[in-house]
């Protein structure tokens, strides 16, 4: 099995494809019919067997066609250890973005004369 931490984003890719293969194989179901269940194409479908591309909502979509939408509950979950870590992923929660500084924009400056 492939060790995400030291995985390129192709390879991930290329390894969840390959989870999704062999879950739909081992359910017993053709492409035609999970792209069907899944409301995406045959193609969208056959893409992402082979090189993992797709697009967030139908990787989704077929997740869920294949009955595996448990196995998605637990990403990208964050994992607190401490009350610093608490803390600091509250204020995280919280925050936004910084606003850029006024007249700072990529347009060309106008300068009276």
């Amino acid at each position: 099995m492939l060790d995400f931490s030291f995985a390129t984003a192709d390879e991930i890719a290329q390894e969840l494809a390959g989870r999704l293969k062999a879950a739909r194989l081992a359910q017993g179901v053709q492409q035609s019919e999970l792209a069907l269940r899944a409301g995406v194409s045959a193609g969208t479908v056959k893409a992402l067997e082979k090189s993992g591309q797709s697009t967030v909502t139908s990787l989704i979509r077929v997740v869920q066609a294949l009955g595996l939408t448990q196995h998605l509950q637990q990403a990208f979950v964050l994992e607190v250890r401490s009350i610093a870590q608490m803390e600091q992923a509250q204020r995280a929660q919280r925050q936004r973005a910084p606003r850029k500084p006024k007249g700072t924009g990529t347009g060309a400056a106008t300068s009276k004369a």
